[in-house]
Order: structure tokens, then sequence, then C-alpha cells
């Protein structure tokens, strides 16, 4: 415990996590601890107040808590097999991004050294640490979440998905789906506006003030997805196929990839071939749920 009583906290490396991280904590009043294989990124850090440790076992010896931000599975078990013999006893909260089975790898294997496990997925980038626009998921011992919640906060509102290790990492990976798919169908406007003279940095306002208006729409489509009726909605398979086929043919017309929107078009030319065309747009969900879920 510091003299604040506050728990120590660790934090292995240093990269752009971990360096907002290490100084959140720090910004907090806790004793904070950090290593990285590269001692001179500590010294902003040292020189704030954080403790800096030579080897990683020292690093882990020092705090209860360990945060570790680092890049993938295989750098956070690097990492720390010099230092097995600190484990016993210590919270091990992984922040690298993975699978869910990676999770479940590493969960174990901290239990075979005596530490407890939380996987986390940082759904923040550097600037938003410590800010209200951050958040962070976590899954694995419900003790440690309980435990130790106050200072995960320290880093980004926290959300807590169960015992299961991989669940955190679930969670990121269909977070990065829904992001990945809005960003590449921004890229793709953006490449049809600049064939006519429209550049992205001019678009980017239109968009974000449409994915706002999206945003408020989801809680519908997750209402009419988790209840499987699709009747009377507001945006029909049909609609939308006139939408999308529009779509790929100005794309076509000036020379663009239609790969982005090719999928979309198959599944709701397959919806409305089975007789769901007036059904609201979030049936595709129908064709995307593992085909041996239960019927509801």
């Amino acid at each position: 415990m510091s003299e604040q009583g506050k728990p120590t906290v660790t934090v292995l490396g240093l990269g752009r996590m971990g360096t907002p991280i290490a100084a959140a904590f720090l910004s907090a009043g806790y004793s904070t601890t950090v290593w990285n294989r590269t001692p001179e990124k500590a010294d902003a850090l040292v020189a704030q107040g954080a403790i800096r440790a030579v080897t990683v076992a020292e690093a882990v010896a020092a705090s209860p808590l360990v945060i570790v931000p680092l890049l993938d599975y295989n750098a956070v078990r690097q990492a720390l097999e010099p230092a097995t013999t600190a484990l016993p006893g210590r919270v091990l909260v992984n922040l690298a991004n993975g699978a869910p089975e990676q999770a479940r790898e590493l969960a174990a294997w901290a239990a075979g050294h005596g530490a407890d496990y939380l996987d986390g997925a940082m759904m923040a980038l550097p600037q938003t640490v410590a800010t209200p626009e951050g958040f962070f998921l976590y899954s694995g011992s419900r003790k440690a979440f309980v435990t130790y919640r106050t200072e995960l906060e320290v880093m980004a509102a926290s959300h807590y998905f169960g015992v299961d290790p991989g669940l955190a990492e679930i969670h990121d990976l269909a977070l990065l789906g829904t992001g990945y798919a809005a960003l590449t169908g921004f890229l793709h406007a953006a490449a049809v506006l600049d064939a006519v003279g429209t550049t992205p940095a001019e678009f980017a306002p239109l968009a974000a003030r449409w994915l706002n208006g999206i945003a408020q729409f989801l809680p519908e489509l997750a209402r009419e997805a988790g209840s499987g009726r699709y009747e009377g909605g507001v945006s029909t398979v049909d609609l939308n196929r006139v939408g999308v086929d529009n779509l790929i043919h100005i794309s076509r017309a000036n020379g663009i990839d239609t790969g982005v929107h090719e999928p979309l078009k198959a599944l709701l030319d397959r919806r409305s071939a089975d007789g769901h065309g007036k059904d609201s747009f979030s049936s595709v969900f129908e064709l995307l749920r593992p085909q041996d879920a239960p019927q509801r």
C-alpha cells in the first residue's frame, strides 16, 4: 500500500498506451512502478514520480496489481517468463489485443504461476485514457475485478463480461468489426466523392453527422434482431437493395472498387429472394447468425 492507502501499481511496457496509463495512475496519486525494455522511455514518468524497475521481476514484485499494455500475447509471455517467481499473489491485467483462446491460455498460464488474471481490451486512444471518451472491457477473475475496480477505472470506464477470460476479446473484436465497417464505408464514400471534386475533409463533417444518426438507430435494430420480429420496419430490405445497387453502380462508373458493398448486396438479394423484402433491414441478422441457432 502507498502512503495514501492506495495499492501500488506496476505498468509493464511504455508504448503508445502504456505511457498514458502510467501517467494516469501518477496523476491519481498512486505509487507507480514502471518497466520498459528500453529503459529511457521511462525517463519522463520517473521525472513525474514513477519508480523505475530495472527488471521485469523487480517490477512485478513491487505491486499487487500488474498492468500489461503490450502489443500482443506473445510479447506478454516473453516479458513475464523471467518474472514467474514474482507472480504468486499478484493480479495480472493483460491489455494486449488477441483472440479469445489466447486469453484463456494466458489465464491458465498465470494461474499455474499463482497469479489471478483479468483479460482486458482497450477501447480508447492514447489521448482518451483517463477521459470519459475511453472505456475498457474485462473478463476473467471476478474477485480481481471487484477488488481493483477503482484502480481499473483510473485508466477508463470499465465493463465486466464474466469469468470466461475470452469474453473481453470477443466483445473487443465485435466492437472493432463495427468500427471497421463504418470506417471502410467512409473511405469508400470519400473515394466516390473525390471522383467528383469533393475532398475527404469536406465530406467528413457530413459523414459524422450521418453516423451519429445511425448510432441513434442502433437500439431499434437491436430490438428487432433480438426479438426476431422484423415486420413494419422503417428501412426495409428492398429499399436498401436499391440504395446499395445504386452505390455499386456509381462506384463502377467512376472506376472505384465495389468490394466493400458487394457482400451486403448479396445478403440483401438473398433475403429478398427468400420473401423477406418488406422486412426491416435488421432481418439480415438472420443470415449472419449461426444457422443452427435455436429458433426464436
